[in-house]
């Protein structure tokens, strides 16, 4: 292989256009490490948050964005054992310490060094990328990989805030906000699976039919219809037992509305916005609890991979593009045109 690698990478933050082609050194296996030779990365709107910027952002530069990495082993460092070169793997995303009492107790998303690729770390819109040997799994057969690609970081995600934070059981209402963004395509499915009748919610008519596809109960198109309305009439005025919600702003407020007394709502992102006005009135008097989730455990993964292999959850990739064209898939993404992931391969 090359001493160097094609990449997509920030030296600033702004709009698509920062986002530039280089060569850079090809990455080296250290101790305990893994070189995967890429061969898929989807995009999440973390790739967006990052490439804009905030004050939550140290980057090095030149950073490279991308969390959701599938590819082939292609290095081994000293001591690692019990994967072979040429393995196909998926790549955790989360990085953490792997010490602390979170770790060791199965949550290594909260420990207190954790980081995600792309994030706060070199991430995959590049060639190659070098991840601990505990970050890699090896990837289900019957995906493709932007398929395999695609079932990653939203899907571990959604089965943290379905299955531990909103505690969904059979018989649950659940509504899901945005169901045809990477979280909500998997909230859907994995709601789902444990039995929920759910609501979904969709930003045009055309996203309604892959909706119900999904297994969607009923869709509603938050842009023509007050959804929070539409949600307690679907639910002779109770409302349901959990949101998942990812939207934030003026969608969270009618969150609200829209969950039963005692209910859960869980939130993982803002794309709508950070600051929601919320009336504590109707938090603390309905005795309704708010769960912010971010990731899920390594283990949750290997969970979530068990179920994908099974054909029991369906990744759903909406394009896939050369990661010379990063740019023009940051602007389908932030036009919120695809339902579904968009994948990039080198």
């Amino acid at each position: 292989m090359s001493d160097t690698m094609a990449a997509v990478v920030l030296r600033e933050h702004g709009g698509p256009e920062v986002l530039r082609h280089e060569r850079l050194p090809m990455p080296v296996a250290g101790p305990g490490e893994v070189r995967v030779k890429i061969r898929a990365v989807a995009l999440n709107h973390m790739d967006l948050w990052v490439r804009k910027g905030g004050p939550a952002f140290h980057l090095e530069y030149p950073h490279r964005l991308g969390c959701d990495i599938v590819g082939t082993i292609d290095q081994l460092g000293d001591g690692v054992s019990g994967i072979d070169l040429g393995t196909r793997v998926v790549v955790q995303p989360g990085l953490s310490c792997g010490a602390c009492a979170a770790c060791l107790d199965g949550h290594d998303n909260l420990c207190r060094y954790y980081r995600i690729l792309g994030e706060n770390a070199q991430g995959g819109y590049a060639e190659a990328i070098v991840v601990p040997r505990v970050n890699v799994v090896p990837a289900p057969a019957n995906l493709t990989d932007p398929q395999a690609a695609a079932a990653i970081l939203t899907f571990l995600t959604a089965w943290q805030m379905v299955v531990h934070k909103a505690r969904v059981a059979p018989g649950d209402t659940v509504l899901v906000q945005g169901a045809g963004s990477g979280v909500g395509v998997a909230a859907v499915q994995i709601a789902k699976l444990y039995g929920a009748r759910v609501i979904a919610t969709v930003g045009s008519d055309e996203k309604i039919a892959p909706a119900r596809e999904l297994g969607a109960d009923e869709v509603i198109n938050y842009r023509t219809t007050d959804f929070a309305a539409a949600v307690k009439k679907l639910t002779d005025k109770r409302g349901v037992d959990a949101v998942i919600e990812h939207v934030g702003g003026a969608t969270f407020t009618a969150s609200i509305r829209a969950v039963r007394s005692g209910g859960r709502i869980v939130t993982c992102g803002a794309t709508a916005g950070f600051t929601p006005e919320i009336d504590l009135r109707h938090v603390f008097f309905r005795q309704i609890e708010i769960l912010g989730s971010t990731m899920g455990s390594k283990a949750d993964l290997l969970r979530v991979l068990a179920h994908v292999s099974a054909g029991r959850l369906r990744p759903i990739v909406h394009a896939v593009m050369p990661l010379a064209e990063a740019a023009a898939a940051h602007r389908m993404l932030e036009d919120r045109a695809a339902f579904g992931k968009i994948v990039l391969t080198p």
